[in-house]
């Protein structure tokens, strides 16, 4: 099918079904930023509570099939955000893709065309929900339910919850809130798993707590703190919590590292400052889409597994994939086991061709999303080159066209995609390898979540004296 034909199909579609899809009116005026604030903290709370609420009719599976991807995905198992923000991350990237491979054409410089494109992903993230939610419901909760018709109920849960935090994060993303409600529920998640690790009372499986503060309070009053450094079954222990704060110095140096680039105004006379290139260019987003991706191929190989070769004896499969027949969620071969990280110490010393194979994939992946990313999300050499000359700025020494100055940019902002993307690719895998606290993707989300929301409390305040500046000040 040619590819103006697919986009007029997508067109086409979007004019039929737009009128019909329930929509999170953007507000009329500028909303202040303490009721913004306010919007996110109540769409926080209303996923949190969801995150506590048991789904109705499900009895616990014995082994979590996504567990390697609760973090990306913000959910918790058997509840209502079981399936978290996976179709909605899910759905974005197969539109981008889709987009980026040209299959679909459209000029995101017309604001309608953007509409468009924003609706149709909406659409897809519809079609995402209604199949993630059967698949997962029938496969995961299906053989532990005897009557139909609680299956149905569950699945009819899924898909509910789904779509309230579809709305929730349209809510905050059409200017009621700050960001996006999808960074905002990872950044919570994260956050959330790594105060658990620090400060859990619960027993764990070596007779201490999980928690690694109680626990060194219950060694020294037991006089022995021979354990406290390491401890088995990637259970929380000082290496892990010196390693956490590691790497998060190191995020918040590399996110600091930036090339900047002196511009003036030609509309404020003496009004000068830099436009800076940081060396984390393509920010988290390569990270969530290769992410998702993984997760994504893992779960879909986990139920052909589990339906056509459950005692890894079939030939081309085991190529791909092979699982712990005792334990469904653990990959013991094929090409899932290589991109699924070892996580502790004690785990990746038994084979270290894993662990080693995994981080130069998450490297590798991580790189070609972030190439893709550059050109999809507005930041190439082109586009930015465009950006300073809409927000009425120029280079001192280059005239005021696209040409040279997209030529100056091209300079630097390949090299820096390429390094940005190998250290985040880096970083996540090598973490997530080591075991630190919350995972480590998912503290670098939370760093970079982190930084990009007080990159955006920065820019509402140079708004309010320039507005066309801090919208330039935004996009990195």
């Amino acid at each position: 099918m040619a590819e103006g034909t697919v986009t007029t199909i997508i067109r086409k579609a979007v004019f039929k079904a737009e009128p019909y899809l329930p929509q999170v009116p953007k507000p009329k005026k500028k909303i202040p930023l303490s009721t913004r604030l306010l919007w996110c903290g109540v769409a926080l709370l209303i996923y949190m509570v969801m995150g506590q609420t048991p789904l109705f009719g499900a009895t616990a599976p014995e082994f979590d099939f996504l567990a390697f991807a609760r973090v990306i995905f913000a959910s918790q198992q058997g509840t209502l955000v079981e399936l978290g923000i996976g179709p909605i991350v899910t759905a974005g990237l197969l539109m981008q893709l889709l987009r980026g491979s040209d299959i679909l054409k459209f000029d995101f410089k017309k604001p309608e065309e953007r509409g468009i494109f924003q609706t149709a992903t909406k659409m897809v993230t519809y079609v995402v929900i209604v199949a993630e939610s059967i698949v997962y419901g029938v496969a995961v909760y299906g053989p532990g339910v005897s009557d139909p018709s609680i299956l149905y109920v569950m699945v009819g849960q899924l898909m509910a919850a789904s779509i309230i935090i579809m709305f929730l994060d349209e809510l905050i993303q059409k200017g009621w809130g700050l960001g996006s409600g999808i960074s905002l529920f990872i950044m919570a998640g994260v956050a959330q798993q790594i105060l658990w690790s620090l400060f859990s009372p619960l027993p764990a499986g070596d007779g201490g707590t999980i928690g690694i503060i109680p626990y060194i309070g219950q060694s020294i009053m037991a006089g022995d703190v021979s354990n406290i450094l390491f401890r088995s079954n990637q259970l929380p222990s000082i290496f892990g919590l010196c390693l956490t704060a590691g790497v998060l110095l190191i995020l918040v140096f590399t996110q600091g590292m930036k090339i900047e680039i002196p511009i003036v105004s030609t509309k404020y006379r003496g009004f000068s400052a830099v436009y800076p290139i940081k060396m984390m260019y393509v920010s988290n987003i390569p990270v969530i889409l290769a992410s998702a991706l993984t997760a994504n191929a893992v779960f879909i190989f986990q139920m052909l597994w589990a339906n056509a070769n459950p005692r890894n004896n079939n030939f081309f499969m085991n190529f791909i994939a092979q699982f712990d027949p005792t334990s469904p969620s653990t990959p013991i071969g094929g090409l899932i086991y290589y991109i699924t990280p070892p996580r502790g110490l004690d785990v990746a010393a038994l084979d270290p061709g894993r662990a080693v194979g995994y981080v130069l994939f998450m490297i590798g992946i991580v790189i070609v999303f972030g190439r893709l990313w550059v050109e999809l999300g507005g930041l190439s050499p082109k586009s930015a080159a465009q950006n300073l000359l809409d927000a009425d700025v120029q280079i001192p020494g280059f005239r005021r066209s696209n040409k040279p100055v997209e030529a100056l940019l091209n300079k630097y902002i390949p090299s820096v995609t390429i390094i940005g993307s190998a250290i985040l690719g880096l970083l996540a895998g090598a973490s997530d390898v080591l075991g630190v606290f919350g995972s480590g993707i998912g503290i670098l989300l939370m760093v970079d979540i982190l930084i990009n929301y007080y990159t955006q409390l920065v820019r509402e305040q140079v708004e309010v004296v320039m507005p066309r500046l801090g919208a330039l000040l935004g996009r990195k």
